[in-house]
């Protein structure tokens, strides 16, 4: 199941959590379902060229992630 990143339009508050199918998610700050999903920083770690590891994460100068490559590091 994925987890996933809210922001609490009502509390300004930012959580992450386990959703199952189709639930909706509520603040576990003040418990409104007022809430947006937010785009979570990616983290992996693949192969350059030459086989070393190179890692991108939520803390690297790598910005444009995808689920299939990363727009701004070309990794």
């Amino acid at each position: 199941m994925p987890i996933y990143e809210y922001y609490c339009q009502k509390c300004d508050n930012t959580f992450e959590t386990l959703i199952f199918g189709k639930e909706t998610p509520a603040c576990p700050d003040c418990g409104t379902e007022e809430v947006q999903r937010r785009l979570s920083a990616c983290g992996f770690v693949s192969k350059g060229e030459g086989g070393q590891t190179v890692s991108a994460s939520a803390g690297s100068a790598c910005g444009g992630c995808a689920s299939t490559s990363c727009g701004s590091c070309g990794i």
